[in-house]
């Protein structure tokens, strides 16, 4: 990072910790800011691992102002912000705007419809974050509703619905009600009868690419004007299994000059030959289309309000048709781009994770290289610091950027105060291969803090006396010092590290490099991170934690413990958290 993008960086977030701290009438936080910062400045997100120590001093500074200091330099940095602060209701503080006429309805209902085809990615956890924020905010109800009514081309995951429930869980929230789609196919069929009855549906044999130029030139199918008599023993003929796929359809009879080709005559139902994988939907064969299945649902379970993709507003015109027959109002709609998140080799795409996961080039759904809720999860990565950037993004209709050095700030927010420190030393070519050297003189153990905030936890005694290992990057030339962090200043000899004993001016005024170490027989450990496994060394009280505790290996970053060893002979593993 050159002096001059440290420069723009500064700025930027001086500009965003006001606006936080005026809004909020309280001290800024490195985190909050992390997300609207890179947000508004997508050149940034490559140096995300380091913009929390550039911006920390300017937060910093923010804090020491009082609330009118902070207000006139958000007025001379950013009027146009302040203004649109000072517009607004005093009293609201909801990174989330206002759902449109929720006064209007007794109980705010919202809902979160996965395809149960594949656990969440990253991507899928900010409707339930949105959503499950809106139900706390109005004290309102989520309804959790798995639209699993595709056998064939999206067909459901028996494990994928428990694997969605959790993730919704592990974000902090629970559903009020939790609904299969394929649970409910009786009802689908319910109201498509009272629609032909109402003229409002029609069978249709036509092969596919024949309607689809009928409906391109605005004409309409010879099955259009078929009696409601016809139509109906033709569906029931349909829900009785009679036809094959592809061989009849019942499309809902919408305006077949519609200025938009997609609204003409749209498919409610059709056939589908693969049988579901639940059990207790095995045996139908004709299945509602997701426009038509998900538009009953809405209102029949009662939602207030809808969150959707802009790409599907077409879905909302469509289902206003059905509407409109049976003489229902519409719920309110919000359209919002789609998020796409940096850090990740593998795309944001169920389909494309699971056939990674089939040819064995991912572990599995929670490999710390997924871009998945399960990943987060295991990497010791906590709810609350994902839902916190994903309602930072808001609802806009433009896409939107997650920089997971935002979900990285929340989350060491969450968890630094409670992670003792542990030292690793990696045994890999990227870091110089592990070095051992005997220790010459000196102590007999270093005694680091536990944590360097918390004296009154203790220390950490790791003995020295079958030498220590480096990392070869760090191993200083010969007859050059190097201060062991909690042991001391060593000097490097062509095979050993002598003992100084030099005060810690060493480090403040000569320059001599501080640097992390572990005991050269100390427990072996794996450590699972986005770029593969790494393997090395660890200081011997890493054995002393649990399984699912978390620790900040000094100079590397934080990592749950996934698996700890009885005995220091065993290989232990962690996942690494983020720096």
């Amino acid at each position: 990072m050159d002096d001059e993008l440290r420069d723009r960086i500064r700025e930027a977030a001086e500009t965003n910790a006001l606006l936080n701290a005026v809004k909020h009438d309280s001290e800024a936080q490195v985190g909050a800011i992390m997300g609207p910062l890179m947000g508004e400045n997508p050149e940034f997100r490559e140096h995300g691992d380091e913009i929390p120590g550039v911006i920390a001093p300017v937060v910093e500074r923010v804090n020491g102002m009082d609330a009118a200091e902070r207000r006139e330099r958000l007025a001379e940095l950013a009027p146009d912000k302040l203004e649109e602060l000072e517009s607004e209701d005093e009293g609201e503080d909801h990174p989330l705007p206002d759902l449109p006429n929720a006064e209007e309805y007794d109980t705010v209902r919202m809902r979160v419809a996965p395809n149960p085809n594949g656990p969440w990615h990253i991507g899928h956890a900010r409707m339930a974050a949105v959503v499950g924020t809106y139900k706390d905010r109005y004290d309102g109800e989520f309804i959790c509703r798995f639209d699993d009514t595709d056998p064939e081309t999206k067909r459901p995951d028996l494990d994928a619905y428990d694997a969605i429930l959790d993730a919704i869980g592990y974000l902090g929230f629970e559903p009020d009600d939790v609904v299969n789609a394929s649970d409910r196919v009786e009802t689908y069929y319910e109201y498509a009868r009272e629609l032909i009855d109402k003229g409002g549906a029609y069978t249709c044999s036509c092969p596919q690419g024949e309607f689809s130029d009928l409906k391109n030139n605005g004409e309409a199918c010879p099955h259009r004007d078929k009696d409601a008599e016809t139509t109906r023993s033709e569906f029931e003929a349909m829900v009785d299994g009679e036809y094959d796929s592809g061989e009849m359809v019942l499309r809902v009879r919408t305006d077949i000059t519609h200025k938009n080709p997609a609204l003409r005559d749209f498919v409610a139902l059709r056939m589908v030959d693969t049988p579901h994988p639940r059990e207790a939907a095995e045996e139908y064969r004709c299945w509602p289309m997701l426009d038509f299945q998900s538009g009953l649902d809405d209102h029949l379970l009662g939602v207030t309000h809808i969150i959707r993709g802009i790409d599907l507003q077409d879905s909302a015109k469509r289902q206003q048709f059905v509407y409109d027959y049976f003489d229902w109002e519409y719920p309110e709609v919000i359209h919002w781009g789609h998020v796409q998140v940096d850090a990740y080799d593998v795309p944001l795409s169920t389909s494309s994770i699971a056939e990674l996961i089939e040819d064995g080039e991912l572990a599995g759904w929670d490999d710390p290289r997924a871009p998945t809720v399960a990943s987060l999860e295991r990497r010791g990565i906590r709810g609350e610091a994902v839902v916190d950037a994903m309602i930072q993004l808001g609802t806009s209709t433009s896409n939107v950027d997650l920089a997971m050095s935002s979900i990285y700030s929340n989350n060491r927010d969450l968890i630094d105060d409670d992670s003792d420190r542990a030292f690793f030393v990696r045994d890999s070519d990227d870091h110089g291969g592990l070095v051992e050297r005997q220790i010459v003189g000196g102590p007999d153990a270093g005694e680091p803090p536990l944590h360097p905030d918390y004296e009154e936890r203790g220390r950490r005694e790791i003995p020295v006396t079958n030498g220590v290992a480096v990392e070869g990057d760090d191993l200083p030339d010969h007859g050059e010092r190097v201060w062991l962090k909690g042991y001391g200043c060593v000097r490097h000899t062509r095979d050993a590290f002598e003992y100084t004993g030099d005060d810690i001016d060493a480090v403040r005024e000569e320059g001599v490099d501080v640097i992390h170490w572990a005991p050269a027989d100390g427990p072996r450990l794996r450590l699972r991170t986005m770029d593969g496994d790494v393997s090395g060394v660890a200081e011997p009280g890493l054995l002393g934690y649990d399984a699912d505790d978390v620790v900040q290996f000094e100079r590397i970053g934080f990592a749950r413990l996934d698996e700890v060893a009885d005995e220091a002979e065993a290989e232990s593993v962690a996942y690494f958290t983020h720096p």
